[in-house]
């Protein structure tokens, strides 16, 4: 089963790079890490060499999570976005109904997500609810906090 992710061109490179700092500098840290601890002495009782292993585990676990991410991921052509309907990299300005504030977000993948840009994930209950619904129409988000319901205001791309 894949797991197709949508992603702009500038996320998916954020991605490929990181992936490569950690296949190379990470593992290199790693490696000096076990070989100290080694060189202090029996490994049966060295908590250093165990906790650099566990270490090396995990860089491993993160490489492999992002090596299937990065193998899944798709770039979205911006200037291919529908802006009838709300999609992954719609801009959208929406009312929350009961509060009567507007907010503004751009819609991305979970990896993008930067609240304090402005970026909400698709995989969000907020993006969830918006997602292929047009201008004008008024959606619920249910949270853990309650329900809420938003009016779609605008939908642009970029």
């Amino acid at each position: 089963m894949s797991n197709i992710s949508y992603y702009t061109k500038e996320g998916l490179q954020k991605l490929k790079d990181r992936l490569h700092n950690l296949r190379t500098a990470g593992r290199t840290e790693i490696a000096q890490q076990i070989a100290e601890a080694r060189e202090k002495g029996d490994l049966r009782e060295n908590a250093e060499y165990d906790a650099a292993k566990d270490a090396q585990g995990m860089l491993e676990l993160n490489i492999a999570k992002l090596e299937a991410i990065v193998a899944n991921a798709r770039i979205v052509d911006e200037s291919k976005i529908d802006t009838s309907k709300v999609t992954i990299l719609s801009t959208v300005t929406i009312k929350h109904l009961a509060m009567n504030k507007t907010f503004k977000y751009m819609l991305v993948s979970e990896e993008e997500a930067d609240l304090k840009q402005g970026r909400i994930s698709v995989q969000s209950p907020i993006g969830k609810a918006l997602l292929g619904h047009e201008k004008g129409a008024v959606v619920e988000v249910v949270a853990p906090a309650g329900t809420n319901k938003f009016e779609i205001l605008e939908i642009s791309h970029g």
